[in-house]
C-alpha cells in the first residue's frame, strides 16, 4: 500500500500526510512540480519529527513516476468517481493517489488511473481536505486488507 500525491500545493497538508504514513508504515510518492519546495518549513512543521521516519519518494513528473510506479494498481480518489469508497474492494499493493489540492488532477492523470473513487458526503459540498481525505481512503484500505495495526504498539 502506498499514497502518491500528484502536485500538491500546500506544504502543510503534505507534511501532514507524511506523518499519516509515517504513523501507518505507509510509502509515499511525491509527483513534482509541487506548489512549495519541498524542504520547506511548513510541511516540516505539520509534519514535525515524523516526516523523518518515512520512506517517501520524490519524482521530477508524471512520466517519471509512471516510469517508477509500484506494481498494483493506482487508484484515484476524485470527486468525478462514481465508485463510493465503502463498496470499492482495495488490494494491499494498491497506490492511493490524490490530486493537486487547486485543481484535482488533469485528464491524462485520471485516465491512467486504473480505478476511480469517491468519499461521500453531503451534497452541497465541494470537497474535503486532503490530508482527510487521504486519512479516510488509508484507514478503509488498510481495514480491507488486513494491513491496519491492531494495537498502539508502544
Amino acid at each position: 500500500m502506498r499514497i502518491a500525491l500528484y502536485q500538491p500545493d500546500i506544504p502543510q497538508n503534505t507534511g501532514t500526510i507524511l506523518r499519516l504514513a509515517a504513523c501507518f508504515g505507509i510509502a509515499v510518492d511525491i509527483i513534482e512540480p509541487c506548489g512549495f519546495a519541498l524542504s520547506d518549513a511548513r510541511m516540516r512543521r505539520a509534519g514535525m519529527d515524523y516526516v523523518d521516519r518515512v520512506d517517501w519518494t520524490r519524482h521530477v513528473s508524471w512520466d517519471r513516476f509512471r516510469a517508477g510506479k509500484a506494481p498494483g494498481r493506482l487508484v484515484l480518489l476524485t470527486t468525478k468517481a462514481a465508485a463510493p469508497l465503502q463498496n470499492f474492494v482495495f488490494e494491499e499493493s494498491d497506490t492511493l493517489l490524490f490530486g493537486r489540492e487547486s485543481a484535482g488532477v488533469p485528464d491524462e492523470v485520471h485516465d491512467a488511473a486504473d480505478a476511480r473513487v469517491l468519499i461521500p458526503m453531503r451534497s452541497g459540498l465541494r470537497s474535503l481536505n486532503i490530508a482527510v481525505s487521504a486519512s479516510i481512503a488509508l484507514w478503509e484500505a488498510l481495514r480491507q486488507t488486513g494491513l491496519a495495526p491492531s494495537s498502539h504498539g508502544r
